[in-house]
């Protein structure tokens, strides 16, 4: 009998997408360009801000693995071009992830706004995260 991974909610997950949703009520309330309509809005804006940064930071890994790892001169120094490039579409990501599937319903702001969001996101998730640990 084959075994089939389940995709599992571990207990960090949650607590990452309750930092995520206070991190995003904050800039609603201190922004006036981050508008969110109503908590389940916001809900469902932090899960899915949870799963993009979690394949962002999945993808961006991989990048530092290819600059780590690799032999080449040619390729380490176009990953190394590669990661601001990926940093700057990462952002774009988001905006075009949260427009799909939430519309109208939630407005990050532009480009700086959802950088700062993020970065925000990051600090928090990490600071909470050394706590917990």
């Amino acid at each position: 009998m084959s075994r089939v991974k389940r995709a599992s909610i571990r207990a960090i997950d949650l607590v990452d997408v309750l930092v995520y949703l206070l991190v995003l009520g904050t800039f609603t309330q201190l922004f006036p360009q981050v508008i969110s309509e109503s908590f389940l809005v916001s809900v469902v804006t932090s899960v899915l801000l949870k799963l993009m940064l979690e394949l962002i930071l999945w993808t961006k890994g991989r990048i530092l693995t290819v600059i780590r790892d690799t032999s080449s001169r040619r390729i380490r120094v176009s990953a190394m071009l590669f990661v601001p490039v990926f940093g700057a579409i990462s952002k774009g990501l988001v905006l075009w992830a949260t427009d799909l599937v939430l519309g109208d319903a939630v407005h990050l702001g532009g480009f700086w706004s959802v950088t700062l969001l993020i970065v925000a996101l990051m600090l928090c998730r990490a600071a909470v995260r050394r706590v917990l640990h």
